[in-house]
């Protein structure tokens, strides 16, 4: 395909995973997932903010047991994927839960492989969200919305049609910020600390999961293409944390500098 290098486990691959107790089984007991718009909703309802790092954006109570960082691109389709029916769902709710951290890296290279400036727009108009406090809403209605990879389709005009879905973000200072690409020092500099993640000088591929430090190896990220695997996963560590932190199978060293 053209853009994010596309990275699944098959059905047969996951079956050895459980297996092989890769994926904890029956540790802890989780609350129902929330669906629909009640979660977007709920999203307001969490501290964000951007890392001293200035490229990292983070979500969630800093105190929580699982740290979980994103690679993703907005133009990415393996993204939206993850976001809409894979993990992100179980992720979401984890971090309206408190247990889990999440922390953003946002890249802009599909611009560059498949032409146009939508990546590269979409970063910035999130940025300026999380100026306004409404991140993670916006970043939730994008990936509800995005528009098929080969399509340059975040416009100003198109996000900021977006943002008024959330309430409280359209106003002078967003619309202005979308339209003047007021972040885009902001964008070129979390592309290039997207680039500098892990041992590629492109970048780890989107969507890259990270876990306290650990990257879910590239033969096992099918995960997160499997929301009742992800979650799974992510109650494993917060139980049993040594678990992951000695695991070599399924996760690897990564720096996110």
């Amino acid at each position: 395909m053209v853009g994010a290098r596309r990275r699944r486990m098959t059905a047969g691959v996951a079956g050895v995973a459980v297996a092989l107790g890769l994926l904890l089984g029956g540790c802890g007991q989780r609350a129902g997932l929330v669906e629909g718009q009640s979660l977007y909703a709920s999203l307001r309802e969490l501290p964000e903010e951007l890392d001293d790092d200035g490229t990292t954006i983070r979500v969630g109570d800093p105190n929580a047991p699982v740290t979980l960082r994103l690679y993703e691109d907005p133009r990415c389709p393996y993204c939206e994927e993850y976001e809409q029916t894979g993990g992100g769902p179980a992720a979401r709710e984890r971090t309206l839960r408190r247990t889990v951290v999440t922390e953003y890296t946002l890249a802009s290279f599909l611009d560059d492989r498949v032409g146009g400036s939508g990546s590269k727009k979409a970063v910035n108009a999130l940025r300026a969200a999380l100026e306004e406090g409404r991140f993670a809403e916006y970043h939730a209605v994008l990936y509800q919305n995005q528009p098929e990879e080969i399509v340059d389709g975040f416009t100003d005009a198109y996000l900021l049609e977006l943002a008024a879905e959330v309430e409280g973000l359209r106003g002078p200072a967003f619309d202005s910020a979308v339209k003047t690409m007021k972040y885009h020092d902001f964008v070129s500099r979390s592309q290039k600390a997207y680039e500098r993640a892990g041992s590629d000088p492109r970048g780890p591929g989107t969507p890259t999961a990270v876990i306290n430090g650990k990257r879910v190896r590239e033969m096992y990220s099918g995960v997160l293409y499997d929301r009742a695997a992800f979650d799974e996963l992510l109650d494993s560590v917060e139980m049993d944390p040594e678990w992951w932190e000695e695991h070599r199978l399924m996760a690897e060293d990564m720096g996110t500098s």
